[in-house]
């Protein structure tokens, strides 16, 4: 089921066609949905949208003020705005008197639902089959007239799910945002998913998670804490062990401060990106507590359940042990209709290795960036650096081997030349304002320069 019953129109030139609709490219469908002379199409494999389903935790917040939603930092005007959202739905006046700026985050899902629902240019359902670049238009011009036969373009294979059916489409001009895989360490994967699994997957296997007498967490982030966070809430009722490991030096807050949210700025990502590779690369691992953190909030509710557990000399089975790395997990004989898993452990500070047995095993170990098997045919068009990675201007268009008038866009792939802000919600209109302004060659949505208070670098 898609989530409208628009579909694209084959044998025509689009302006452009983005892959993948997450967060960023649904901001940037729907910026471009408001604008006449730009002819824009979208393609996901999804059902219909779902953001981190399986983190969708009730009482969990965005880690981004309301603000971030996918068009006001662009065009505060839009129709598509969160607050317009709210009016939609008679719930102003309600979000007027809770008196938050850090939204639900079940509510930011139906939230970008109901954007993906009204807009003309997004289908779901539609795989991404394979992209090539060509130079004869002929195939296209054909069926259309004003095609400029002396341009490239890119034919784009698509499947739609749910029948098989194949459809080429064709395009000028491409924006990736297929966003990150959840990753989970090689000893993690050879055991069975329904006992070891990444947070990602946490609220459709709950239920085993409450059938059990041991569970362990992995992890130091905030998918890590609400999970543990969870899984202590209903401890009691279900009596599991529960333990939570990370190799971090300790359960600390993200860098929350309004100085250091400036890090997440247009200024920022100017500045990181005048810097050299390797000095991004050095840079990169130490500002990790600025988008890896816990977020404050979080460690209180943790910290006071764990206090409230405690009155009157009760002692639950809980453990929080930091430093820690897990080397290696094997099951174990199996004992009846269940599984246990050996954890072999070391602590990274005492050097001392240890072994612990877990059921159920949940790995918040983080999300890793991947190169689509859609872009075989475009690899030698594709400029990389020697780690593998796409080399990225500027204004997020990736390097190509051939000086070309089509352009590629990435959203969400570039934290290696663009800085921490890469992934964060807040930025993504801005990012979508820069491409738009690049395949209009307007200004469409001004980008202004001076943003925050603080300056980075000498200027």
């Amino acid at each position: 089921m898609t989530s409208s019953n628009i579909y694209p129109i084959t044998n025509h030139m689009y302006d452009v066609i983005g892959i993948g609709i997450g967060p960023f490219n649904l901001g940037l469908a729907a910026l471009t949905d408001e604008i006449e002379d730009l002819d824009a199409f979208f393609f996901d494999q999804k059902p219909y949208f779902e953001w981190h389903g399986g983190l969708l935790i009730e009482d969990t917040t965005l880690q981004v003020p309301f603000l971030a939603d996918v068009v006001t930092m662009a065009n505060p005007k839009s129709r598509f705005s969160y607050l317009n959202y709210l009016h939609e739905h008679d719930r102003l006046y309600k979000f007027y008197f809770l008196e938050r700026f850090l939204i639900p985050r079940r509510e930011y899902n139906h939230y970008c639902g109901w954007v993906s629902k009204q807009l003309t240019n997004c289908c779901f359902g539609q795989r991404v089959i394979s992209i090539e670049w060509q130079t004869n238009l002929h195939e296209v011009a054909r069926y259309e007239k004003n095609v400029n036969t002396d341009e490239g373009y890119f034919k784009v294979e698509v499947e739609e799910i749910q029948s098989g059916e194949k459809q080429f489409y064709f395009t000028r001009h491409l924006v990736f945002g297929v966003g990150s895989v959840p990753y989970l360490p090689d000893c993690f994967t050879s055991h069975s998913s329904a006992d070891v699994f990444h947070s990602a997957d946490f609220l459709h296997k709950r239920e085993r998670s409450r059938q059990t007498d041991s569970v362990t967490v992995i992890g130091s982030g905030q998918s890590a804490a609400e999970v543990f966070l969870e899984l202590l809430k209903e401890q009691r009722i279900y009596g599991y062990r529960l333990d939570w490991f990370t190799r971090s030096k300790g359960f600390f807050p993200m860098e929350y401060s309004k100085l250091g949210l400036e890090h997440f700025s247009p200024d920022h990502t100017e500045y990181f990106y005048q810097l050299n590779q390797e000095q991004k690369d050095q840079m990169l691992p130490k500002q990790d507590l600025l988008y890896k953190g816990i977020s404050a909030t979080t460690i209180t509710d943790i910290y006071d359940a764990l206090y409230e557990y405690s009155i009157g000399g009760e002692n639950p089975p809980v453990r929080l042990l930091a430093k820690t790395e897990i080397e290696d997990i094997k099951q174990m004989n199996d004992s009846g209709d269940k599984s246990k898993y050996q954890l072999s452990c070391r602590h990274l500070e005492q050097h001392q290795s240890f072994e612990h047995e877990s059921e159920i095993v949940i790995a918040a170990t983080g999300y890793k960036h991947f190169i689509p098997s859609f872009l075989s045919n475009l690899q030698s068009l594709i400029q990389w650096d020697d780690k593998g990675r796409y080399q990225v201007e500027q204004n997020y268009q990736l390097r190509l081997t051939k000086e070309i008038q089509n352009k590629i866009f990435i959203q969400n792939g570039e934290m290696h030349t663009h800085g921490v802000g890469a992934p964060d919600l807040g930025l993504g209109a801005y990012r979508n304002s820069v491409i738009i302004n690049e395949l209009t060659n307007e200004d469409v949505y001004p980008v202004r320069k001076r943003n925050v208070f603080q300056q980075f670098g000498v200027q």
